[in-house]
């Protein structure tokens, strides 16, 4: 494994970064609605990154090993989809819940972040859903320090959206980051305490649980990107990017509509 410490100065770069990927969130929330293809909300989100923020959407033709060119420049999970669902004709309707997950490069640093939003009023299952999700992941983020493990995180993920009923999708996890979209090392959203790589300062990754209502099983579509439930249940997932500091971590991945941390929060074991 080989894990990149971000000196001072990348991570002044990668805090531009993260908080621009987060300000397209905020720009496209409100575009969120009833009628609206995720081909459309693809659209505004290019205009704004490309014309806006000067940032380059990393998702676009993006073809790791194995994948054809990823044709859009964001991801739109509706409902039972999991993660890399391709923007396109899918109308939304009232009751949806969408994820969308932005990553932008600006000045050679990736920033990566991904938020739920909800169309119009969601069952109470899906808002429950999403709300455990969220939870799971800010109850991963409270491990991250110096000394700390990747299992720490994962530990406290697991626990909390298991412990409801819930499942945790392990076949991804989340990545370093930094000049290049994927690095070491991974971070799994499940595991044992005191297990895994240790944490130092400079280390920046993504912490993004994906959180089934049903079984974890998944199933991968014929376009070779988007990953489904294998039940068809429903699914959720939140993410931020997290920098390892002396004395504990910094959320890289917040703006202005962030959602904030939740408080209190459920007690981690």
């Amino acid at each position: 494994m080989s894990i990149t410490i971000k000196n001072e100065a990348e991570v002044a770069a990668m805090r531009l970064a993260g908080r621009l990927a987060s300000e397209v969130l905020d720009f496209i929330g409100p575009h969120v609605k009833h009628g609206v293809t995720t081909g459309e909300l693809d659209t505004l989100c290019h205009q704004y990154m490309v014309e806006v923020q000067q940032t380059i959407p990393a998702p676009l033709n993006y073809a790791p090993p194995g994948y054809r060119p990823f044709p859009k420049s964001i991801c739109t999970s509706v409902n039972h989809q999991i993660c890399h669902g391709i923007p396109g004709d899918k109308v939304l309707k009232n009751g949806d819940v969408l994820n969308i997950d932005i990553t932008v490069i600006k000045d050679g640093f990736h920033g990566d972040t991904s938020r739920m939003f909800f169309v119009g009023e969601p069952s109470i299952a899906a808002r429950r859903l999403c709300e455990v999700t969220f939870e799971s992941m800010w109850l991963g983020i409270d491990q991250v320090k110096p000394g700390a493990t990747i299992g720490d995180i994962g530990h406290a993920i697991q626990r909390h959206a298991e412990g409801v009923g819930f499942s945790i999708v392990r076949e991804f996890c989340g990545h370093g980051i930094g000049r290049r979209f994927h690095e070491d090392p991974q971070i799994l959203h499940y595991g044992r305490p005191a297990t895994g790589e240790r944490l130092l300062p400079g280390m920046i990754f993504t912490i993004e649980p994906m959180v089934n209502a049903g079984r974890r099983e998944i199933r991968e579509m014929s376009d070779g990107w988007t990953i489904v439930t294998r039940d068809h249940s429903l699914s959720a997932q939140w993410e931020h990017t997290v920098l390892v500091t002396d004395s504990g971590h910094e959320v890289l991945t917040m703006s202005a509509a962030c959602p904030a941390r939740p408080t209190p929060l459920p007690a981690a074991a």
